[in-house]
């Protein structure tokens, strides 16, 4: 499946937990998908961004991490469902907002917490979640500058192409 739509479904599937196990639960899919998508752009992206990819990689894997892994049948993980990676700068763009809801979720989630230990699980995610961001937003810029050297968008070496 498309990066870009797994985005979404993780994304509604935030907006929509009912309790704090259903956040947490899509909170660590979204990292795990983070993950994935860090991993095959470190693979076979352009190779300015593989040095971030690979810092998203370890980041969102941290944030998987510090939390309690859900308890997922193996078809319900997002990030295992990830086939294509068609336009690296829309996913990324999309991954930097689901990333960003991810923060302010996991906030709500601390300003509510009833014991320490969730509060400080919490405080983590949220770390991992904005230095997972901030590797988005460093990507966003290599390949802004990339499009300013290749200006033709239609060659294969163009930054959307398929990964």
């Amino acid at each position: 499946m498309d990066a870009i739509r797994l985005i979404l479904t993780s994304r509604r599937a935030l907006a929509n937990g009912a309790d704090a196990g259903e956040i947490m639960a899509e909170v660590w899919q979204a990292q795990a998908l983070a993950q994935a998508i860090g991993s095959r752009l470190a693979v076979s992206g352009p190779p300015e961004l593989r040095g971030e990819a690979l810092g998203l990689t370890e980041l969102a894997g941290r944030g998987c991490g510090v939390l309690d892994p859900p308890e997922l049948d193996p078809g319900d993980l997002r990030a295992a469902q990830l086939t294509r990676l068609d336009d690296a700068r829309e996913t990324l763009l999309c991954l930097g907002d689901l990333l960003g809801e991810v923060g302010m979720a996991l906030v709500g989630m601390a300003s509510a917490a009833a014991d320490e230990t969730t509060y400080w699980q919490c405080m983590e995610a949220i770390d991992a979640a904005d230095e997972s961001r901030d590797r988005v937003l460093e990507m966003l810029r290599k390949l802004a500058a990339r499009e300013e050297v290749l200006p033709d968008s239609g060659s294969e070496n163009s930054p959307s192409g398929a990964w």
